[in-house]
């Protein structure tokens, strides 16, 4: 392990953005990839993340799910240090603040703001400690850092880069068209200490030929005196976690139609949904097609609904409602030829019987109560304390081991009476699922129970068999992120000046 002193900044690269979404997060990953193939202890930084996708580390903590994958990259446990400061929106204005991978409270965008200059106390305190334990450290921004009204009080863009002494590296997605004026507006709009700390660019997400984009490269070099590092092709299907909602929705509205019998899976696309990524692993299933669901006329008449995690179960639930689709899911559950309902951690909250959220945790601006959908015999009831842990256990409708981490404010216990059982059992003996007595409406605590490869083609293999399909009764996709980190990685090599990114950093 590397013996750095504290006050001795080591090499660091930065990826910011003009914009969100400019693909930060995965050159991110992709650099951390790189630089441990190359040999280097490498670590993610991100000061402050705003997601709803969050992920336990071992030790019981909440950080960002893109952090999560950047460890993964350098092949590291994920650690609270990666993502200081995690921010969960749970209505316009407001958000649960997690700083070192605990809740401190909710706050609205001008609390949040004065306790920023604490935040950042922590954030460097983390930084330095993380650093100390590596060769080169890859930070990631947030946003971009041309946004003037949030300057003043930045802690995750250029002052950051100020605090690591890194190397920034500004990425465009021209994909989205307008990309050199970006690139162009976002360096005139920063102050001269912040353009020289910008190295060069890197565009992102590029089709076709390359080459065609030279006249485009010289004049914006030449217009802002900073080089290009290389232009990234897009690369569909990466087989990675999305870093954000944004991503997301954008990839369900454009699901590509896959061939031969497949079963149909209906997403409910909440307003405040998350840890979305639950989905992965089932989507990369060849039989199985997910799409979104917004309204009750897009939801049609699929095998199987899925109401996935909410950071606002009340709110979203009562969404539900306004747009009519909680009505067409229980017409549906009633209804011949029924499909199988799965609901996860918030989802299980609004399969029950009732929601209560007496101390306002997610609900400080609506009732604290309200119906569930009534479609499983459970009650729940929000509690101060936030669960986070990950687990193992079994779901016992198929007798087959599960793994996961859960991260809910809320307790759900059954109701009275017959009619609901157990079916996701911890090892313990802890239930954290539950179950129609007919299997076909259910709900659990545990993120990531797709990622289990025998349960997800049994789960898969019996929505077939009841389609009038045959069961392939084998596993067809297995689920890892190391080969698609590896493959993003060789992408990224190809397309950029790795040459001239260890020279910056002073490493070769």
């Amino acid at each position: 392990m590397p013996n750095h002193s504290l006050n001795r900044k080591i090499p660091a690269l930065m990826l910011q953005g003009t914009s969100s979404n400019a693909g930060k997060s995965v050159l991110t990953a992709a650099l951390c990839r790189i630089l441990l193939q190359d040999g280097y202890s490498v670590a993610p930084f991100k000061a402050q993340n705003m997601a709803l996708n969050s992920f336990v580390t071992p030790d019981g903590r909440e950080i960002g799910r893109a952090q999560a994958v950047q460890a993964a990259a350098c092949r590291l446990e994920p650690d609270a240090r990666m993502n200081p400061v995690l921010l969960k929106p749970s209505s316009d204005t407001g958000s649960q603040v997690i700083v070192m991978g605990r809740v401190v409270g909710n706050m609205r965008v001008k609390e949040y703001v004065s306790f920023k200059p604490e935040a950042f106390r922590t954030v460097q305190m983390a930084y330095d400690s993380l650093a100390a334990e590596h060769d080169v450290m890859v930070l990631e921004g947030a946003g971009s850092p041309a946004e003037i009204n949030l300057k003043a009080h930045d802690i995750v863009n250029m002052q950051m880069a100020r605090y690591a002494d890194a190397r920034v590296l500004l990425v465009g997605d021209i994909d989205r068209g307008g990309v050199f004026a970006s690139l162009v507006g976002t360096m005139e709009l920063l102050d001269p200490w912040e353009r020289e700390l910008v190295v060069g660019f890197v565009l992102n997400r590029f089709r076709g030929d390359a080459s065609l984009l030279d006249p485009a490269l010289i004049y914006t070099t030449q217009k802002t005196g900073k080089p290009f590092f290389g232009v990234v092709p897009h690369v569909p299907e990466l087989g990675l976690p999305e870093e954000d909602s944004v991503s997301f929705k954008e990839a369900m509205g454009r699901t590509v139609v896959k061939q031969g019998a497949c079963v149909d899976v209906a997403l409910i696309d909440l307003p405040h949904i998350a840890n979305f990524t639950d989905m992965d692993a089932l989507s990369c299933e060849p039989d199985v097609q997910i799409r979104g669901v917004r309204s009750p006329e897009s939801l049609g008449h699929p095998d199987c609904i899925i109401l996935p995690g909410s950071k606002n179960t009340l709110g979203d639930l009562a969404w539900l409602r306004s747009t009519g689709l909680a009505e067409a899911v229980t017409a549906l559950a009633a209804g011949d030829a029924a499909p199988e309902i799965v609901g996860i951690c918030g989802g299980l909250q609004m399969l029950g019987r009732s929601v209560e959220d007496p101390l306002q945790v997610e609900s400080a601006d609506r009732a604290t109560d309200c119906d569930g959908l009534g479609l499983l015999n459970v009650h729940t009831v929000m509690g101060q304390d936030k669960v986070l842990t990950r687990v193992s256990g079994t779901h016992t409708g198929f007798d087959l081991p599960v793994n996961g981490y859960e991260i809910h404010h809320g307790r759900t216990l059954m109701g009275e009476g017959a009619g609901v059982a157990p079916c996701v059992v911890l090892q313990d003996g802890m239930a954290i699922g539950y179950s129609s007595s007919d299997g076909m409406v259910w709900g659990t605590y545990l993120h990531g129970l797709f990622d289990s490869d025998e349960f997800r083609r049994a789960f898969v293999d019996r929505l077939r068999f009841r389609k009038g399909e045959s069961p392939l009764g084998r596993v067809v996709a297995p689920y890892s992120l190391d080969p698609a980190l590896d493959r993003l990685a060789a992408v990224v090599r190809e397309a950029l000046d790795m040459q001239a990114v260890y020279r910056v950093l002073g490493l070769r």
